[in-house]
Order: C-alpha cells, then structure tokens, then sequence
C-alpha cells in the first residue's frame, strides 16, 4: 500500500485525526532518523511543504506554517488547484473562503496560469479577466477534515501556527490558476529549497507539536467538504 492509500485510509477510518496524527509523527520521526530523505519547500503562499510522497496522478504533503509566516504572492493569494484536494487539519485552524470569480463589465484582476517544472513556476497571463466575490467563509481546526474541487478558487487564511497533511489527485492538463493584477506580465518565480537543518527543525517543532497535543477521542468524525 502506497502512502496515499495509506493515509486516505485512516482518514476514512478516523474519528478524531488521532490516527493520522500518529501517522505524520511517524513520518517526521523517520526524517529525523535519517530514514526519510526529503527537504521542505517554502510556497509563496506562506507555508513550507514537506513533499511525503508522489505517484503518477496522486501525492502527499505536510503543509506547515509558523506563526509569523506570511503570504508573498506574485500575483494573489486567490488561486485554484489543478487537482482535488482533501486536507487533515493536525493542529491549529486552518479559514478556508470560497471564491466565485465573475465575468464583470469593470473586471479587477486578470486569470494567470501556474505551469510548474524542475527550474520553477512559470506564471503566464491570460486575455481572461473577471472580477469576484467570497461565497463562503469556512473554519476547520484540530481534527478537521475537508475537501475541495480542482478548479475552485479560494484563499487559505491560517492565523497561527498550523499543519496540515494533505491529498492531492491530479488532474493532467489542468493548470493551476491564479488571480493577479490586470496589467501582469508572465514571470517565473522559484520556489526556496530549505537547507538540511532548516528542514530538521521545521520537521522537530512540528514533532514536538503534535507529540504535546491530544484530542478528544470520542469526537464524532468530520469530513465537511468547502462549499464550491
């Protein structure tokens, strides 16, 4: 059984997160014993990935933010994945807002697509612009799970320190899409390879984290998806 399966799983299974919990434990604990061997990547939206695993169409990710992380977009923080997303919140609280993009006589931000590869992201504009409006204003915290759709646009809001262990099914041939500024250009932007000591302390204090913390374990299971 590979990772994913693996993980989707205990999701499936879970009650309160306490399984996957353990199973990201497990996971940081083999980095730090050198079984594992993978460096984090800091995203421009403010957090560091740990790349845990990737198939053909499928991965997993351990998003992780630090309480003073912020956001350093080229174009927005208003984005849509390429492929369908279902995330177990670890700990902290992770606000989730829905955005539903509208074709605007008066647009504000024109459509860019994120083409990623080995030297970077390529960020290319469209002739698409279109304006927009929050739908929904969602909160998943501690032990939450949810799920969103390839194609919808939104803002992941993380006030304070978080993780989360994410699924991702890939949709080929579908790029990711981002809001930016009408007069944007194309441009690549590179993504910051942590150092083996950096990746060795994010990976601690998150150990550290979800070693301290404990859930109910007679919470009822929640898998609520983010309404598109």
């Amino acid at each position: 059984m590979n990772a994913y399966a693996e993980v989707r799983s205990l999701i499936a299974a879970d009650r309160a997160g306490t399984a996957v919990r353990g199973w990201a434990r497990d996971y940081l604990a083999d980095l730090l014993a050198g079984s594992t061997a993978v460096a984090a990547v800091r995203h421009p939206l403010g957090f560091a990935c740990f790349p845990v695993w990737r198939g053909d169409t499928l991965g997993v990710c351990l998003h992780v933010w630090s309480a003073d992380a912020r956001p350093h977009p080229t174009t927005s923080t208003m984005h849509a994945h390429s492929w369908d997303l279902v995330s177990s919140v670890l700990y902290g609280t992770v606000i989730n807002e829905i955005i539903e993009v509208t074709a605007d006589p008066r647009p504000t931000h024109r459509i860019f697509e994120v083409h990623s590869g080995a030297e970077g992201d390529l960020v290319r504009a469209t002739p698409r612009l279109a304006g927009y409006r929050v739908r929904s204003r969602e909160f998943f915290r501690e032990g939450d799970v949810y799920t969103l759709r390839h194609g919808v646009f939104h803002v992941s809001d993380v006030p304070g320190a978080a993780a989360t262990l994410v699924l991702g099914e890939y949709r080929p041939g579908e790029p990711d899409l981002s809001l930016g500024a009408l007069g944007g250009d194309d441009h690549w932007v590179h993504r910051v390879t942590c150092t083996e000591a950096e990746t060795d302390a994010l990976a601690r204090a998150v150990l550290n984290r979800l070693t301290d913390q404990s859930l109910p374990e007679d919470l009822e299971e929640r898998c609520d998806p983010a309404t598109p």
